[in-house]
């Protein structure tokens, strides 16, 4: 009978080979030292990237969708195919350092009430990003954006005070889905990502459900993984944006459901179609 690995790495590819190339190379470059296996969930890619992968890293496990069934739909396949005890969600624009995950893996495990642990991102140039947050709602979401907004602007003062919000470990309300690591025993009961969300949210959707059943949520910066952010949607930014508004609207309607007329309105306003 065969063991399971302690850990399962998630990817979700859709036609973005170089970014996947890359973070493949980083994984078997510096691979975990927990046992583990990578997962990859491949949403009807066109860019024969997955010939690639089949012959530079064959211990990769493919499973091919006939079509593009979104992020959070394909992250539950991928889970689902997998027995192992942690499950890390792992972006394809990402580069794992040595030892990230095991200073993510040792951070969860030392906080026995989080069922979730995110690490601090950095872009290419080592810039932080503002991963983690509260709960989504209007005047969270105004708070973050103004940090994240003048942070990517280079305005000092905010561009500071992001570096200092993660250099800390903290509970928090959520950590992004570009690098989530998250118990088997909690990701089930919770039911997985809600599949209504075709891309973007699914993250502190999830952590909501997760922090509903009494959980906590952790961010630590002893971790530290590259993000370059959104590559695979940079060829489609209509496309892109519009599956934002779209998923923002659902969790306004499932979260708060008296602020999505508003939400509806402020789009319509604006002559942001949602549907």
């Amino acid at each position: 009978m065969t063991t399971a690995p302690t850990l399962a790495i998630v990817l979700v590819s859709y036609n973005a080979r170089e970014d996947l190339f890359r973070c493949l190379a980083s994984l078997h470059s510096h691979p975990p030292a927990a046992s583990h296996e990578i997962i990859l969930v491949d949403n009807a890619s066109t860019d024969e990237g997955l010939g690639v992968v089949r012959d530079r890293w064959p211990r990769v496990r493919i499973i091919e969708n006939a079509e593009n069934l979104g992020f959070a739909r394909a992250n539950n396949i991928g889970i689902r195919a997998s027995t192992s005890e942690l499950i890390l969600l792992l972006n394809t624009d990402t580069i794992v350092p040595a030892g990230a995950i095991d200073q993510l893996i040792a951070a969860l495990r030392a906080h026995p009430d989080a069922a979730v642990a995110g690490p601090r991102l950095v872009d290419g140039a080592g810039q932080p990003e503002l991963s983690f947050g509260r709960m989504m709602g209007p005047l969270n979401e105004l708070r973050q954006k103004l940090l994240v907004r003048g942070h990517a602007r280079g305005w000092p003062i905010v561009s500071a005070r992001v570096d200092r919000l993660t250099r800390q470990p903290r509970l928090t309300d959520w950590v992004s889905g570009a690098c989530l690591l998250v118990r088997r025993g909690d990701a089930e009961p919770a039911g997985l990502l809600d599949e209504r969300y075709f891309m973007y949210c699914e993250d502190v959707d999830f952590c909501a459900a997760i922090r509903a059943r009494g959980r906590a949520i952790l961010f630590t910066p002893d971790a530290e993984v590259i993000h370059l952010r959104g590559r695979s949607g940079a060829d489609a930014p209509g496309a892109t944006q519009a599956a934002y508004r779209r998923a923002h609207l659902a969790f306004y309607e499932k979260h708060h459901p008296r602020w999505a007329p508003v939400l509806r309105w402020y789009l319509a306003a604006r002559g942001i179609k949602t549907a």
